[in-house]
């Protein structure tokens, strides 16, 4: 993509409303404009990153054994009743009314949804397990949405449920999706770390929030530090092996960490006084085992395998997609603006070429970029007439991860610059080898 033909309204100056960082850059980078409170418009930039975003969760449910399906916005209250969350849910429930005054609502969730799906078409164990996600847009009324994405009214969010036979059995699923939640932060640059946390409204006994370690966070969290140094790389996983996904939960939950609704002071004292931390965490995502809470109520039953019919037990799972931008960039920007990681960044490498309109820079220019794009990569070309200050600061405010810059200085030995956005340095390279470095670096991610 060339910058002058596309549309990137930076803004020099940070808008007043924004309170925290990721509110400031992502305005200022022109990613998101306010539509009304808590609900905003995602323009280009923003939208190539929550795509990105929901490409990693999509691939990693998938690995999982996870089915993607989609569920409309709009419920019927009906179901909800027969859950007996219609009335419970509270004000952040939008409810409205269709033409023909039936009682409707915009989905926080879909518990109710999937389980009527679920009972109208499984009926028996030998269907079972099965787990149904979708990557949907949600709505709760906020009283006070601030913070930009982090806590808006209107949300992309992944859901998905799971539906067992029996204990043993949801909690395989439960360790399977926490190993691939482990699997997905990982891959966007993210440590979450998964910490035990209260249901709230969805229910159930066993629940783990994953946050990200945060000054901004809305959460104040109690932690070993040991955990910090747990790392899930590229082993690879055996979802159907309980014992595999089982040993893996245990390591990353085995080091103490909690959120402050279910914080033991009395256990947080038995860890060495060193490796006591408390901070405040952004949650990125939540897991939940609840049983037969809506199954029950809302006759989910399947018949077993000695011919009785017994409500499947259910988990659900969520991963807050379009709050995870505002995350990965509280967790990784400077003064000078975002730092993408490699595999959310929307352009993978941008190019500056410093004297636009010089015959051998243009040229150098072109071929860097054909060259990349012929690679697979997607670089971001400021061709724009500008002078080189602002070229640079356009660059690091949008946060691309690596940039090629191009002048006919260099250029007269052979050489451009690739530079790192996160740690600033650079090295003079021919254009070849800058653009195969830049593909070696994006080969495994």
């Amino acid at each position: 993509m060339r910058l002058s033909r596309y549309f990137l309204p930076v803004l020099k100056e940070t808008p007043a409303e924004a309170q925290i960082v990721s509110h400031r850059l992502m305005l200022r980078a022109g990613m998101i404009k306010q539509a009304s409170a808590g609900i905003y418009s995602w323009l280009p930039l923003g939208y190539k990153v929550l795509r990105n975003i929901e490409r990693i969760v999509h691939e990693e449910q998938q690995r999982a054994g996870h089915i993607p399906l989609l569920m409309p916005t709009l419920q019927s209250a009906d179901l909800w009743r027969e859950s007996g969350r219609y009335d419970d849910y509270g004000e952040e429930m939008l409810r409205i009314k269709d033409r023909h005054g039936r009682d409707m609502l915009y989905g926080p969730t879909n518990e109710e949804l999937i389980t009527d799906i679920f009972r109208s078409h499984v009926g028996s164990y030998k269907d079972l397990p099965l787990t149904l996600y979708h990557i949907q847009w949600k709505f709760r009324d906020e009283v006070r949405p601030r913070f930009g994405v982090m806590r808006g009214r209107e949300f992309l969010m992944k859901d998905g449920y799971n539906f067992d036979i029996d204990y043993d059995s949801a909690m395989h699923a439960y360790n399977r999706h926490m190993v691939s939640y482990l699997r997905t932060y990982e891959r966007m640059g993210l440590q979450a770390i998964p910490m035990r946390a209260d249901s709230g409204p969805i229910g159930g006994e066993d629940t783990h929030e994953f946050l990200v370690l945060a000054d901004t966070g809305e959460s104040e969290v109690f932690y070993d530090s040991a955990i910090t140094d747990l790392k899930f790389g590229d082993r690879k996983v055996d979802y159907d092996n309980r014992d595999e996904c089982a040993a893996i939960v245990k390591e990353w939950t085995a080091p103490y960490a909690r959120t402050d609704e279910t914080h033991d002071e009395a256990k947080f004292s038995e860890i060495p006084e060193a490796r006591r931390k408390s901070s405040r965490g952004i949650e990125v995502g939540q897991i939940f085992y609840f049983g037969t809470k809506y199954s029950d109520p809302m006759g989910a039953m399947v018949t077993n395998d000695q011919g009785h019919k017994v409500p499947v037990h259910m988990g659900s799972h969520g991963i807050g997609v379009s709050r995870l931008l505002g995350a990965i960039i509280e967790a990784s920007h400077d003064d000078k603006g975002i730092i993408w990681p490699e595999g959310v960044t929307p352009f993978h490498v941008g190019i500056v070429n410093l004297k636009q309109g010089d015959p051998e820079a243009d040229v150098a220019c072109e071929n860097i970029y054909d060259a990349l794009s012929a690679k697979g990569l997607e670089p971001l070309y400021d061709d724009r007439d500008e002078r080189a200050g602002a070229k640079f600061a356009t660059m690091d405010l949008i946060g691309l991860p690596w940039r090629i810059t191009v002048g006919p200085r260099g250029l007269k030995n052979g050489v451009v610059e690739l530079t790192a956005r996160r740690t600033g340095e650079s090295e003079e390279l021919t254009p070849e080898v800058a653009v195969s470095r830049v593909a070696e670096i994006y080969s495994g991610i």
